[in-house]
């Protein structure tokens, strides 16, 4: 099982920016603990602050990754691109965000991506991308 994690704009901050909303811990200690955790899965990691990057980055997934656990970060309420990107794609994507969405301010309750991606997890912390990636592991197997 090969599995992407695609993080958008500011959460190469993770663990520096609004620690009380995101937490103190780091992406990359993070991602080190999810490798650990599956270790009979490949997985894949890219961060980019610029739209374009992402939507080539889920266009790319197709055919090269079994599922994209995504967090668009802001791009989320904004970019009907990136929406377009995951619903062009045969690649399974699970949203996720670290914080609750919807209990953050009203501009934010609005995804995107939602629609058109397997399914979205929200306010667990950084336990939301192992969320995802357990989404994505029950997929493959059915």
């Amino acid at each position: 099982m090969k599995i992407l994690i695609l993080n958008g704009p500011n959460l190469n901050l993770q663990g520096r920016r609004d620690t009380g909303i995101y937490g103190s811990q780091s992406f990359e200690s993070y991602f080190s603990q999810l490798k650990a955790r599956y270790a009979e899965v490949t997985f894949d990691y890219f961060q980019s602050n610029i739209e374009g990057e992402l939507i080539d980055a889920v266009q790319q997934a197709d055919g090269r990754f079994d599922g994209v656990v995504l967090n668009a970060g802001g791009y989320t309420h904004t970019s009907v691109a990136l929406r377009d990107a995951v619903s062009a794609v045969s690649v399974p994507v699970v949203e996720v965000h670290i914080s609750s969405i919807l209990a953050r301010e009203e501009f934010r309750h609005t995804s995107l991506l939602a629609p058109v991606a397997r399914g979205s997890i929200m306010g667990f912390g950084l336990d939301s991308y192992r969320l995802g990636v357990e989404a994505l592991l029950e997929i493959a197997a059915r």
